[in-house]
């Protein structure tokens, strides 16, 4: 079996500490629906749809709902990709979800009409080389679109936003110092984000900030 590098920073979603964010996630699905919902008005039918770090597989399997679509979940960790072809099985969804790392994709050049990277790029360790990679697997008018935190949200936003989900408050404890703590220093701005997606040559980008994050979509 080929080796897969370490492409995270910090310690890796593995054993106890994925099976918790799986857990604490999956309490969140209305907003993985909503954006399932918008994502699938930019795939063609028939299209292949990419999930870059997808954990526990929950925007994929929403994907996957719609017949139409072909899914796919790359993740570094292995117990995020069992933990998703798990929850895709008892979903009753055609999801593939695959080992592998975010700047070393193990796929061919055009594969995809769009991919998706959700509350994941601040931990990579080669964020630039992740952008060229997204760039290589789409196809020539393909759409990406990278959600993730930025640097510069106020802690009440993000205190705000938890106090919103269904959170036990230890929980919620827990949640909150990551984001204070580690997530929080990992994120970019939005002028950072655009300064890694200028050089990769994407026919247009946009990066859109909103409460606590920031969308960076891009077209091939």
């Amino acid at each position: 079996m080929t080796a897969i590098s370490k492409g995270y920073k910090g310690i890796g979603m593995e054993g106890t500490l994925a099976r918790w964010y799986d857990k604490t996630t999956r309490k969140d699905a209305q907003r993985f629906r909503e954006f399932a919902a918008r994502l699938k008005e930019v795939l063609p039918a028939g299209g292949d749809y990419l999930e870059v770090a997808p954990g526990p597989g929950f925007l994929a399997i929403e994907m996957a709902r719609d017949r139409r679509f072909h899914v796919t979940g790359l993740d570094i960790s292995a117990t995020f990709v069992e933990i998703a072809r798990k929850n895709a099985a008892e979903t009753g969804v055609p999801a593939e979800f695959r080992r592998g790392n975010a700047s070393e994709m193990p796929f061919a050049a055009n594969s995809f009409d769009l991919l998706a990277c959700t509350a994941a790029f601040k931990n990579f360790s080669a964020p630039q080389k992740a952008i060229q990679e997204m760039h290589r697997v789409l196809r020539p008018g393909g759409r990406g679109v990278i959600v993730d935190l930025r640097r510069d949200v106020p802690m009440a936003e993000i205190k705000r936003y938890f106090s919103n989900l269904d959170l036990s408050p230890i929980n919620r404890w827990f949640t909150v110092n990551s984001f204070r703590f580690m997530l929080i220093k990992r994120a970019y701005t939005k002028q950072e984000m655009e300064q890694m997606l200028a050089p990769v040559g994407f026919q247009s980008f946009e990066v859109r900030t909103n409460d606590i994050g920031m969308e960076a979509w891009f077209t091939k």
